[in-house]
C-alpha cells in the first residue's frame, strides 16, 4: 500500500475527469473504510488515506474487508470496484457513470443496431490496433483471422526481444499457477486491462454489453476496448516482467502495468478512442463533463424539445425538476 496515489482530493466539479484518474489501486489484507470523501486502508502497519475521486479502479485482493460507507463513497465518485482472487484473476462490480449525458450511450446503440455501422466500428477498432494495415472491405471473419495472426506475431516478437521462451498461450480458467511465468504475467495484465476498460466504459455512460467485435457477454464492449491496447501495452509489459524473475509475477505485473499506463496517458487515450469510435463526426467537440443535467423530450422526426413543459395547449413551465 506504500505506492498509492498522494494526489489531493478533487472537488465535485472534477469528478467527471475520467482521463485524469489513477488507473487502479490494488489493496490486500486490510480493512477498507471511509473518512470524509477519502477511503482508508487499515492493516497492521497503520492507516493509509486514498482520495476516492482519484481512483479509476479499486482492486480488492485476498484478505480485504470493505465497509458500507466505503462502497457508498466509491459509488458516488464513480470508481469501479473489483474483487480479485489470489492472483487478481477475477472481476466483479462497478460504480455508476460519471457522465450525466446519454449521448455516447445513444450513439453506441445506433452504431450497434445497424449491421453495417457495427462492422464499420469493428474495422475502425482494428485500424486503431494496427495502423499499418487498412481493413477497409474486410469481412468479420477476415478481421478475426488477421487479428489472430497479428497477436501471434506479437507474442513471438516480444519473446525474441526479451529472451523469454515462448511455447504458446496457455491459461486454464481458475488455475492461475498452472501456466509458466510469462503466461501468468499475460493473464494478470489482461485482467487489469479489463478492469480499467470497464471503469472507463461505465464512467462515460456506455453499455458494457454492446460490443462490436465481442458478443453475447455482459462485458462485450469492455473486452473490445481492452483489446485495443493488448499488443502495444499489455503483452510487452507481461514479457518484460517475466524476463526479470519468475517469482511474484502477478503483483509485479500489476505494478509495472500501472506505471506504463501512467507513462502513456492511457486513460486519456482510452476516453478519446471511445468517443472517436462511437461519434467520429463530433468526437473533438463532444463535452460530456458538464455539471448541469440536460433533459429533453423526444418528438417527431428525431427532434428534441425542452422538458418541463406541458405540450397540451399553452406552454406551462414546470421547471427542471426530475420525476
Amino acid at each position: 500500500m506504500s505506492t498509492v496515489s498522494r494526489r489531493p482530493a478533487l472537488t465535485s466539479r472534477h469528478l467527471t475527469r475520467t482521463d485524469e484518474r489513477l488507473s487502479f489501486v490494488y489493496l490486500e489484507r486490510c480493512t477498507v473504510h471511509r473518512d470524509a470523501n477519502a477511503i482508508t486502508a487499515q492493516d497492521a502497519e497503520g492507516t493509509t488515506h486514498i482520495p476516492s475521486a482519484t481512483i479509476g479502479t479499486l482492486l480488492l485482493g485476498p484478505g480485504t474487508r470493505v465497509t458500507h460507507q466505503a462502497m457508498s463513497v466509491l459509488g458516488e465518485t464513480g470508481a469501479a470496484v473489483c474483487w480479485v482472487g489470489e492472483h487478481g484473476v477475477r472481476y466483479y462490480a462497478s460504480g455508476r457513470a460519471l457522465s450525466r449525458s446519454s449521448a455516447l450511450m445513444e450513439a453506441q446503440a445506433r452504431q450497434w443496431a445497424n449491421p453495417r455501422s457495427r462492422l464499420a466500428v469493428a474495422r475502425a477498432m482494428y485500424r486503431l490496433r494496427f495502423p499499418d494495415e487498412d481493413p477497409a472491405g474486410l469481412t468479420r471473419h477476415e478481421l478475426l483471422g488477421r487479428e489472430g495472426r497479428r497477436v501471434k506475431d506479437c507474442y513471438r516478437a516480444e519473446a525474441a526481444r526479451t529472451g523469454v521462451p515462448w511455447r504458446g498461450r496457455r491459461y486454464v480458467p481458475g488455475d492461475f499457477i498452472s501456466g509458466d511465468a510469462v503466461n501468468q504475467a499475460i493473464t494478470a495484465a489482461a485482467q487489469c486491462m479489463y478492469g480499467i476498460a470497464h471503469a472507463v466504459v461505465t464512467s462515460l455512460g456506455c453499455s458494457p454489453a454492446l460490443g462490436f467485435v465481442h458478443s453475447g457477454h455482459e462485458l462485450s464492449f469492455v473486452l473490445d476496448i481492452a483489446d485495443l491496447y493488448k499488443t502495444q501495452i499489455g503483452i510487452p509489459v507481461a514479457f518484460e516482467v517475466a524476463a526479470q524473475d519468475e517469482e511474484d509475477v502477478g503483483s509485479r505485473t500489476r505494478r509495472a502495468l500501472r506505471d506504463r499506463i501512467n507513462e502513456t496517458s492511457l486513460l486519456n487515450r482510452c476516453v478519446d478512442d471511445i468517443k472517436r469510435l462511437l461519434m467520429p463526426e463530433a468526437a473533438g467537440s463532444l463535452n460530456l463533463e458538464g455539471d448541469r443535467d440536460v433533459v429533453t423530450l423526444q418528438s417527431d422526426r428525431d427532434h428534441q424539445v425542452a422538458s418541463g413543459v406541458n405540450y397540451d395547449g399553452p406552454d406551462e413551465d414546470y421547471g427542471d425538476e426530475l420525476w
